[in-house]
């Protein structure tokens, strides 16, 4: 229940702080800041040491954008949530198993040597997509109007990740498809 609410501030998040600035002075939107670190340090989950090292992050930039009543360090968070999911996806390719492997692996238990290299690319594939979304959410908040920022983290980026994932899912369903056509 607490991560369903995690991740439905995290996804709001922009939008929030969007239709808030202007009207609600940062140093009060740092709440939200605080609400969410919170809620991750709570919620923990499978994931503690990142759960707690994202909600200690959101919390620093809560007290910056409190202390500098500055909307800046709010725009950053969309950045650190891909710092960590980047951290997280690419610590699991040194460490193994992967990321997508460990997905996959919840309906496939018995993942055969080609289902471990797709998913290793898989998360390769993750990995550069946190990288671009990551560096265009730090772009927005440095560079860019509030409402670009907005319109970027707030509907972009999830056009992208849904985009991705979309696309990924019909191309495991192509390779299947012609691995059952090899092998008959």
């Amino acid at each position: 229940m607490r991560w369903a609410l995690v991740l439905a501030l995290t996804a709001a998040y922009p939008l929030i702080v969007y239709f808030s600035l202007g009207h609600v002075e940062p140093r009060y939107l740092a709440l939200l800041l605080l609400v969410l670190g919170g809620l991750r340090w709570l919620a923990g989950g499978a994931q503690v040491v990142q759960a707690r090292f994202v909600a200690l992050a959101a919390l620093l930039l809560a007290g910056s954008t409190a202390l500098l009543n500055m909307s800046l360090p709010l725009k950053l968070y969309p950045v650190l949530v891909n710092a960590v999911l980047l951290g997280v996806f690419g610590l699991s390719l040194v460490r193994g198993p992967s990321v997508a492997e460990r997905i996959a692996r919840l309906q496939e238990p018995d993942l055969d040597a080609r289902g471990q290299a797709y998913t290793r690319r898989v998360t390769q594939v993750w990995c550069g997509f946190f990288v671009l979304n990551g560096g265009l959410a730090l772009a927005t908040a440095l560079w860019a109007s509030e409402q670009v920022w907005a319109l970027y983290n707030g509907l972009i980026a999830y056009v992208l990740i849904g985009t991705l994932m979309g696309g990924e899912w019909l191309l495991r369903r192509h390779l299947r498809a012609r691995y059952a056509r090899a092998q008959a």
